[in-house]
């Protein structure tokens, strides 16, 4: 997701903007589903849960529109944990066929594997 959210040029921006346009599209394709505010709240949800193992995360903070404020003071780790907590927690609630759906549609140009158990390593 921030591969295909990084410039065209292939360069990498911050982090924390590559981040905010995820969340955007996330946002786009999850209010369709689960409306603004459970959008907001899976995004608090996952900052919280985030900022216990990223301690650099606890100067972000969501505003009223969804963006985040502050998301640039952490790291590049910390930015991918909040997005890997976000996921994590709409497949809990929605299963994984709807989360992959909702990739799809966010990211409609992407590849995504049909089932997520096709990522792990092969022994």
């Amino acid at each position: 997701m921030l591969t295909l959210e990084g410039r065209p040029d292939g360069a990498t921006d911050d982090p924390a903007v590559e981040t905010a346009r995820v969340f955007d599209r996330l946002r786009i394709a999850l209010a369709r589903f689960a409306g603004p505010d459970g959008f907001a709240s899976l995004v608090r949800r996952a900052l919280a849960l985030a900022r216990a193992e990223h301690p650099s995360l606890r100067q972000v903070s969501m505003a009223a529109d969804g963006s985040f404020e502050g998301l640039e003071q952490g790291s590049d780790d910390a930015v991918l944990a909040v997005i890997a907590q976000f996921l994590g927690l709409l497949v809990t609630f929605v299963g994984e066929p709807l989360t992959l759906r909702l990739v799809r549609d966010a990211w409609p140009e992407a590849s995504v594997v049909d089932d997520i158990r096709d990522t792990r390593p092969i022994a």
